[in-house]
């Protein structure tokens, strides 16, 4: 075999470019910031923007949570410029011993400066450990601090970062506290209109977290004021009780611990529903943790632990039983875990997942030992427990029996896609498209008017089944979802494997009425509960053909809103000769006409699924989808007024 030779190379400079001491650059002050902002708070669009109020907030909290702080203000003005004040101690305004400046610019436009590095100042805190505040300041075109401490009223204004005047005292004050003011830079956010919904969302949230404290948000930008306030006393036991509004739980007793465990305090409550779907919610010092982390692989662990050796030890389970899954006894679960701690560890600046190993244990040992508590003094609630998870185990069983029925026909018994599957001739998944129609009608005009390289078509027999409502093996034994299943290529539960999509392109296509609407809404639900991670990964897309062809002479075009086809009324000039035909069905146009409106990459309006906020998205389907009709009949009675281009 001949050996490869490696010989020296003479690297030539390119186009002269300098090397040299001179430049390396070195970023002082707030300036890493403003380079890099996404390294600080995620991205530069809508979540990074709230990012702000977020980490100003956090400040507020961490004196709420060291018992400094009652009530804290958020308000909003006109620009967007936001308040936000609280009664706690106020930022000290003294000189800094080590930047011989006043600690408030310290805190204000220094990274990793702040009360939360060491000392007694805070024994645990959500802030950015100094950072916080000081990328706020350094994102904003203009800040100003207030402070009120010692009976006097301290003031500086900073823009983008950089202070417009020395630590000022301004005159008398009452009582103490912090007020920050800040317009987002717009140099950095592609937008800077605050959302009122995901503000208030995340200040109830933080709320129900921090029991005692009241926090108030008032927006100003309409005419008349939006004015809402948050104060709960009991805690999470006031979050399970929203989280579980129009639920139907099994327990009588809600299940809560709170308890400190080698500096760690572990608080924790939960209660189980007659239903399927599972809500968890994780936070470490009252920030969510929407990736979890070892907390909640503690409360995981300890649960399914507990539960089984209740199990056994009350003859649930027999010897030659298998053990309850942590699937099992986490179905209908509703529960939330927080953990307050010094100095922990976050994975990623935007701390969407919690690191500190000792977290794991404390949940662990706090869980074990008072759910099985729990379960001695309520007898009763631990046998309907027990069941509900016994009967979660039967249907993984027969879902998984079902499952590997399905597998096995797709790959063994030459089935390997569905007979009604028209399929693409390339095998290019990143070029390949599937279109899942409603109806033969439909699916006929689809297949003759596609691409057939490139576009597969797959046409759906009514409505599918709603998976809201069904278990896995249910869900399995329906034709229309098996064939979907077996045409995507990826499995399920389990044995997905995105890596075998077999079309890069998902889009559902239906008729434009409340049927078509319908159908859509049962696809949305099965992708969101079993296959997620196509919307995670941008896969989904919703077809948007044509509400209404329009022609004059031989000229026609095509409208696909109300307001688009008052523009083209415009366009034609004289209205009186315009013929209009409304498409309500797919099945109404001709394969050319569904190729040049649909299915035509050049002209097609395509809507990609996306999940802003996963737990919503899954109180949403519930609501809608799920067993209970009376959330429905809440959701349909407020939303009635909202509604536009009903089909009568």
């Amino acid at each position: 075999m001949a050996k490869k030779t490696f010989e020296k190379e003479e690297k030539k400079p390119q186009n002269n470019v300098s090397y040299e001491a001179k430049d390396i650059y070195v970023l002082e002050g707030l300036e890493p910031v403003r380079k890099r902002p996404g390294m600080y708070i995620g991205s530069t669009g809508i979540e990074g923007l709230h990012h702000l109020i977020w980490e100003v907030v956090d400040n507020s909290l961490d004196e709420a949570m060291a018992g400094y702080a009652k009530n804290i203000k958020i308000e909003i003005f006109k620009g967007n410029r936001v308040a936000i004040t609280d009664d706690g101690r106020g930022i000290p305004v003294d000189i800094h011993p080590q930047t011989k400046k006043s600690a408030l610019e310290t805190v204000m436009c220094t990274l990793h400066a702040g009360g939360k590095f060491g000392g007694e100042s805070y024994k645990v805190s959500g802030g950015l450990h100094g950072v916080g505040v000081s990328v706020v300041n350094a994102l904003s075109k203009w800040m100003r601090a207030e402070i009120c401490r010692d009976g006097s009223l301290y003031s500086q204004e900073y823009e983008r970062g950089i202070p417009k005047y020395k630590v000022k005292k301004e005159g008398k004050c009452g009582a103490s506290g912090t007020k920050v003011i800040f317009d987002p830079d717009p140099e950095i956010f592609s937008k800077t209109d605050f959302e009122l919904k995901k503000i208030i969302d995340h200040l109830r949230q933080q709320a129900f977290l921090t029991k005692g404290v009241k926090i108030e948000i008032i927006d100003y930008r309409e005419e008349a004021p939006n004015y809402y306030s948050f104060y709960f006393e009991g805690g999470l036991l006031s979050f399970i009780d929203y989280l579980n509004h129009f639920r139907h739980p099994i327990q009588k007793e809600i299940f809560y611990i709170r308890k400190d465990y080698e500096n760690i305090e572990v608080e924790t409550a939960l209660v189980y529903n007659n239903e399927i779907e599972t809500t968890e919610l994780s936070f470490a010092n009252n920030i969510y943790t929407s990736d979890g982390g070892s907390h909640l692989t503690g409360f995981r662990s300890a649960i399914t632990r507990t539960l089984n050796d209740y199990a056994r030890a009350s003859n649930y389970l027999k010897a030659s039983d298998e053990n309850l899954s942590g699937d099992d006894v986490r179905e209908g679960l509703v529960a939330i875990v927080s953990v307050k701690l010094p100095e922990p560890q976050f994975e990623g600046q935007t701390k969407a997942r919690l690191g500190t190993p000792a977290a794991r244990s404390a949940v662990e040992a706090v869980i074990n030992d008072a759910l099985k508590e729990f379960f001695e003094k309520n007898s009763a609630d631990a046998r309907l427990i027990i069941e509900k998870c016994l009967l979660a185990q039967k249907a993984r069983k027969a879902a998984k029996a079902a499952k590997e029925t399905v597998l096995r026909k797709g790959v063994l018994e030459g089935m390997t896609l569905p007979g009604k599957l028209a399929d693409c001739s390339s095998r290019n998944p990143e070029e390949s498209e599937l279109f899942i129609v409603e109806g033969d009608s439909a699916g006929g005009s689809c297949k003759q008017g596609r691409d057939r390289r490139t576009q597969a078509v797959l046409p759906l027999k009514g409505k599918i089944l709603n998976v809201e409502k069904s278990r896995i093996d249910k869900m399995l034994a329906n034709n229309e979802i098996k064939s979907l299943v077996i045409a995507m290529g990826t499995a399920i539960r389990d044995s997905f494997d995105i890596g075998k999509l077999r079309y890069h392109k998902i889009v559902i296509m239906t008729d434009a009425d409340t049927d078509g609407a319908h159908i859509r809404t049962l696809l949305l639900t099965l992708f969101y509960r079993y296959f997620p991670a196509l919307i995670e990964n941008s896969h989904l897309y919703i077809a948007q053909p044509p509400l209404y062809r329009l022609q004059k002479g031989k000229e026609f075009k095509y409208a696909y809103s109300e307001s688009d086809k008052e523009k083209v009324f415009k366009s034609f000039g004289d209205v009186s000769s315009i013929n209009v035909q409304r498409y309500k069905g797919l099945g109404e146009m001709n394969p050319e006409q569904l190729w040049e409106t649909t299915l035509n990459p050049e002209n097609r309006m395509f809507k990609v699924v996306s999940i802003e906020d996963a737990q919503k998205a899954s109180e949403l389907f519930d609501i809608l989808m799920g067993e209970n009709v009376e959330p429905r009949k809440a959701f349909i009675q407020s939303q009635a007024t909202l509604v536009k281009n009903l089909d009568i």
